[in-house]
């Protein structure tokens, strides 16, 4: 039987509870997702990480939200405390790769084993302040260089990248937990524009949609669009395996079972259920059902590219990366 199609987030603490052991085990989810409430020390978190594969009786996937700059799960004094990405774009791609492949080592160390980066999206002006600094880049020539190297430096890692947020949510004005953002550019800009970071790395093994409505393609969310995830699949070019963003932002309508029925029926693999009580995360697994044989296909090619991390002096890598960013710091 194939593993629920959901990568699921609702633990409460530190620890994993007796329900939510049990609950794992029945719901069998694909994988998890970690959070700072999550997160105390290295050797609590290595217990978690354990915990979480003991209940589901496998190696699965366990991700978590480590860009650096706001957007860091795991922070000091355990941890090394990066820059926001858009802060140092300027010291180049050797300096991403050095950045993530760090970032990499530090997760998999506590057993998490993907991460939800690299954000392809391009900065632009009016790009919403919880978002821009997050990017790589304002042109999409410059986030496709920096979001190679920050890929291949956490497969280095043993860490799986994810990049998001497909097909492009730099054009957003509005901050898609609060409510839907609309973006009203026409086909042809967001093609060369938005869509073309995520298609010089469509390659890569996994993806995130975004919530953000296009007018000049559908009235619905990218999430819940069959038209924008065939765009995902045939225009950008993407056979990865792709996620939602989390279902419990207000940007989608409906409630969680239903919006993780519109996720998995416009065509996403996985559906992301990053906060909520035991109950809800029930009824998600119940609307999401088990993984669809081409969801299958790619979350098994997936999970070919994990590998342990390449032999390397973690200290000599610090030390080249601060040299390059120096000058940016």
């Amino acid at each position: 039987m194939p593993a629920n199609a959901t990568i699921l987030g609702g633990i409460a603490g530190t620890e994993l509870t007796t329900a939510e052991r049990d609950f794992f085990r029945a719901a069998d989810p694909w994988g998890f997702i970690l959070f700072g409430r999550n997160v105390e020390s290295p050797d609590q978190l290595r217990r978690l990480t354990d915990a979480l594969r003991e209940a589901v009786g496998r190696d699965a996937v366990i991700t978590v939200d480590q860009e650096g700059g706001r957007v860091q799960r795991l922070r000091g004094p355990h941890w090394f405390d990066w820059p926001a990405p858009l802060d140092q774009a300027a010291a180049g791609p050797r300096a991403m790769w050095l950045r993530y492949h760090l970032i990499g080592r530090e997760l998999r160390a506590v057993g998490i084993d993907s991460n939800c980066a690299p954000t392809l999206d391009v900065a632009q002006d009016d790009t919403h302040p919880f978002l821009r600094n997050r990017c790589f880049g304002t042109d999409p020539a410059t986030v496709a260089t920096l979001g190679r190297a920050a890929a291949d430096g956490m497969l280095a890692a043993g860490v799986l990248p994810v990049m998001k947020h497909m097909p492009g949510h730099g054009r957003a004005v509005a901050d898609s937990h609060h409510g839907l953002p609309t973006v009203t550019a026409p086909a042809d800009d967001l093609d060369a524009m938005d869509f073309a970071p995520f298609r010089a790395l469509r390659d890569l093994p996994m993806g995130m949609t975004a919530h953000i409505r296009f007018t000049a393609l559908d009235d619905a969310p990218a999430t819940a669009s069959p038209r924008m995830i065939a765009l995902i699949r045939d225009r950008i070019g993407f056979d990865g395996l792709l996620m939602s963003d989390d279902i419990t932002m207000n940007a989608l309508s409906g409630t969680e079972a239903e919006r993780a029925t519109a996720s998995i029926a416009a065509g996403c693999d996985l559906v992301l259920h990053c906060n909520g009580t035991i109950a809800s995360m029930e009824q998600v697994v119940a609307a999401a059902g088990p993984l669809s044989l081409d969801a299958q296909r790619r979350a098994d090619a997936a999970l070919a590219l994990r590998r342990a991390p390449q032999d390397a002096d973690p200290d000599a890598l610090m030390a080249e990366w601060r040299d390059l960013t120096a000058a940016v710091a």
